[in-house]
């Protein structure tokens, strides 16, 4: 098992909409498996949602309504692309040589 400041934070929330994180050493297990291929499906539908939100906003004709289904789908998207880049960053930085600082 990995220490406490090595735990993975996961894709997905608990009870509560708390954080859910994993503790492991197998990088190739059947949950980290399952939460990279979550993080890729959430990374490529926030892609796809940026490409209906150009197309939206260039909609001189859009209604109200569409567009705050946007903004909420958006939003959605934001919060699980910040969830990946917090969970990957912190397993960068786990496996990366700090490099000193001049």
């Amino acid at each position: 098992m990995t220490a406490s400041n090595e735990l993975r934070l996961l894709p997905w929330s608990g009870a509560g909409g708390k954080p859910c994180y994993l503790s492991t050493d197998d990088r190739g297990g059947y949950v980290s498996r399952l939460a990279d291929n979550i993080e890729a499906v959430q990374l490529g539908s926030a892609a796809d949602l940026l490409g209906q939100a150009s197309e939206t906003i260039d909609d001189q004709d859009a209604a109200l309504e569409e567009m705050r289904r946007l903004a909420m789908e958006l939003t959605g998207a934001l919060r699980d692309v910040l969830r990946v880049a917090t969970s990957r960053g912190h397993l960068l930085a786990l496996s990366e040589p700090r490099q000193p600082v001049y």
